[in-house]
């Protein structure tokens, strides 16, 4: 889209005072730990880009609050590399960089913003190489320690935290399959047929290079099949989200020019879990479709 169309679109550039403004009139406030997913385009013309966002959200939150991304590293080998042949699998064994959190870039299919915040001095990333994620501001430290190498989307893991902290999610013009939070619900959801994955990457542990194995949910293939209660082509987080806004569950209103959404973390937990045990019925199962889901 080029700079006229998104001009016109948000009625002139977005500011940092205006992008502000709109956040405080959405709900967020003083002290809030919140995750937030961004699609910067559609705010309109934002002047400055992602460094303006992330001031007008830390000006919001204030010194006591924090902000939250999820950011997954970009250079990460694929799962299935295993597979490849053996010269391939020597090549990149002995000289595959490791993942480090300082430095390791941030998925790009997460857009700039998660990028820009974990370069931001102060920011602190958690230590697992697939599913991290960083944070900044007063909680980031204790929010970010100690990510479990397994099951890192469940118990003990930042996304947990920020449900035990009361925090919230913002989605600021982002679809509402990037809620990334809905994962959190998959790890601790009981319902049948959950799929995993098994893999490796490399990491520092004690200043060496070690290669480490990992187990987790499947949260890029799908950790259950949705495909009996979920409309054709449309991702399940998409549908649990609308559910959930059908249910009145959370706050809307525009950032920019951005249709932008305020949720309570616990309540998208709540509500996702419990779409999940009782919608999924295994595999080959049927489901119940949810009211307001479609």
């Amino acid at each position: 889209m080029d700079l006229d169309a998104l001009l016109a679109r948000a009625e002139g550039p977005v500011t940092r005072a205006r992008i502000g403004r709109d956040l405080a009139a959405l709900g967020l406030a003083e002290g809030d730990t919140v995750m937030f997913h961004t699609r910067l385009s559609a705010l309109g013309y934002v002047a400055g880009g992602p460094p303006t966002l992330i001031n007008a959200l830390l000006d919001t939150v204030g010194e006591r609050g924090t902000l939250v991304v999820t950011c997954g590293w970009h250079d990460a080998l694929p799962y299935g590399f295993s597979g490849w042949p053996r010269p391939w699998q020597d090549a990149v064994r002995a000289e595959h960089p490791v993942y480090e959190p300082a430095s390791s870039e941030a998925d790009h299919d997460h857009g700039r913003l998660p990028e820009a915040l974990r370069r931001w001095p102060g920011a602190v990333r958690s230590r697992h190489p697939d599913v991290s994620l960083a944070a900044l501001g007063h909680a980031a430290a204790e929010l970010m320690a100690d990510h479990p190498w397994d099951d890192p989307h469940g118990p003990g893991s930042p996304l947990a935290r920020l449900v035990d902290r009361g925090g919230r999610v913002l989605m600021l013009g982002a679809p509402l399959e990037t809620l990334t939070l809905l994962h959190h619900a998959e790890a601790l959801a009981e319902a049948p047929g959950k799929r995993f994955v098994e893999y490796e990457q490399p990491v520092l542990e004690d200043g060496r290079r070690v290669w480490r194995r990992f187990r987790d949910i499947d949260s890029s293939g799908g950790a259950f099949d949705y495909s009996a209660v979920t409309p054709a082509g449309q991702d399940p987080f998409e549908t649990i989200g609308r559910a959930m806004v059908a249910a009145g569950i959370g706050r809307r209103g525009r950032v920019g020019a951005a249709d932008s959404h305020l949720f309570e973390a616990a309540d998208v937990l709540a509500f996702g879990r419990t779409w999940m045990e009782e919608n999924i019925t295994g595999p080959t199962g049927t489901g119940r479709p949810t009211e307001g889901g479609t």
